[in-house]
């Protein structure tokens, strides 16, 4: 289904080569692409959305040039995309006809490290794995982890807000970032790239880019917060009834391990036969089939750090909160119990045409919500299976939906699921941004008044709306 949002006019050739022209002054040769060819795997990330190729790819290699490349396109009207890595699952980074893209491609590279202030410094355009190996390399590391970490850049994570598996621990990527530069769709620059973690000078403004998905300003750069570098995690896989037992887990963790506790996820039996029993994408770890599992893993110092998993594990077993258990007992089982959680990111090909969903709702009600879910596809006949895997201890589920291939079932399936949601109270997306496939659903989390709020703001900072134009909000338009 085409939801790369508005449709902008197509300039003629006259118009068109003097855009060119004026954007090669500013790059040079190498910071332009213009041949179809080229800007073609430029059109579209991995949300499944299909975008138009764009007019030219803008590879500005620092703040400068995002500036003026910016001052000219919105002197002349022309939508700007930004990207990153392209592994956006929303569709924020595909582009609408009539539009150029602006990759942050070479604006690569940790430019600090401050270990004092336990703070580095890196260009947008930056892998966030290079960042956190760069960290690691002083003994310290960079909290936000996703599975995309190879190719997902620092740029990206900060306009989605990104999540992943040390929310629990350490919050969103809001949370773990302390300075920001962003350029304005008018070319200006607002920049504060300062490690000051105690600032109560007026508006936090590198708040308003975080999350904004590329609506409201182009991320150059960031200052990231560090956190010491953990060398030993203990890890255990738990088979328990339900998934009230996991909040039962959840909650004596806490009480155990408090701010040891790093990771907490959750799988529902649909999809653990899924990726263990239907497919081959992994092996089993335990037998026999029960109610929920959980992966939980746990900060560590000493030598005997897998023996209090297992303490805690005879603890819920004899109260009746777990059915069964492995602990990973090396780097490579522990690798092993990961990937039945991570193969979410493998199931395409074989569940075939599906809806992700990325659903938010209070981590006590999640169970329950998931319940409430499956009745309400039962009532949908195009919906044909359903997989659910997420992070219980912030009430994140990524429910996938398979159909038969229509846009039929699509719209019959996000009604049902976006309905749900705004009864609940939940959020129609909890890390992986709006984009341009649920901008029409952004009412079902957001109240009139506070959409309202967003579109002044977008009209304040970019009145020419060029900026991702068909993001975040449907009728975008320059």
């Amino acid at each position: 289904m085409d939801r790369t949002g508005i449709q902008l006019d197509i300039r003629d050739d006259i118009e068109q080569s003097a855009l060119i022209e004026a954007l090669t002054e500013i790059l040079g040769p190498k910071g332009l692409l213009t041949a179809p060819e080229d800007c073609a795997r430029y059109a579209s990330d991995q949300s499944g959305l299909c975008g138009v190729t764009p007019l030219a790819v803008l590879r500005p290699a620092g703040t400068d040039e995002v500036a003026a490349l910016l001052a000219l396109c919105n002197e002349r009207r022309i939508g700007v995309v930004p990207q990153g890595g392209r592994t956006g699952l929303s569709g924020g980074a595909c582009s609408p006809q009539g539009t150029v893209v602006l990759s942050t491609e070479r604006m690569s590279g940790v430019t600090e490290i401050d270990p004092d202030a336990m703070t580095l410094t890196a260009w947008a355009g930056t892998p966030l794995e290079t960042v956190q190996e760069a960290a690691r390399a002083e003994g310290l590391d960079y909290a936000v982890d996703i599975g995309a970490r190879g190719s997902a850049t620092i740029g990206g994570t900060i306009a989605t807000n990104a999540g992943g598996i040390r929310v629990l621990q350490h919050g969103m990527t809001r949370a773990n970032v302390l300075g920001l530069e962003a350029v304005l769709a008018d070319g200006s620059v607002i920049s504060r790239l300062g490690k000051t973690v105690k600032d109560n000078a007026g508006f936090d403004l590198k708040q308003v880019f975080i999350g904004s998905e590329g609506t409201l300003g182009v991320v150059t750069r960031a200052v990231l917060e560090l956190r010491r570098q953990v060398v030993r995690t203990a890890l255990a896989l738990f088979a328990l009834p339900d998934h009230a037992a996991a909040l039962a887990c959840l909650s004596a963790a806490r009480q155990r391990f408090g701010a040891r506790l790093s990771a907490f996820e959750g799988m529902w039996p649909d999809y653990w036969d899924f990726v263990c029993h239907e497919t081959s994408l992994v092996a089993a770890p335990l037998e026999g089939r029960h109610g929920f599992y959980l992966l939980i893993e746990i900060e560590v110092d000493g030598q005997h750090g897998e023996t209090e998993l297992e303490d805690f594990f005879a603890e819920l077993f004899e109260g009746g909160i777990v059915e069964d258990g492995v602990l990973a007992k090396s780097l490579g089982e522990m690798r092993a119990l990961w990937q039945v959680r991570e193969a979410v990111g493998q199931v395409d090909d074989d569940f075939g045409p599906h809806i992700n969903f990325d659903i938010g709702v209070s981590p006590s009600a999640l169970g329950l919500f998931c319940e409430a879910a499956d009745v309400r596809l039962t009532e949908v006949p195009e919906a044909i299976g359903v997989l659910k895997v997420g992070h219980v201890g912030d009430g994140n589920v990524h429910l996938l939906v398979a159909h038969d291939g229509s846009n039929t079932a699509e719209a019959r399936i996000e009604a049902a699921i976006y309905d749900l949601v705004r009864e609940w109270g939940g959020a129609v997306t909890a890390e992986h941004g709006i984009g341009r496939i649920k901008g029409r659903w952004i009412g079902h989390s957001r109240s009139p008044a506070e959409v309202a709020m967003m579109q002044a703001m977008k009209s304040q900072l970019d009145p020419n709306g060029i900026l991702n134009p068909g993001a975040l909000f449907v009728e975008t338009k320059p």
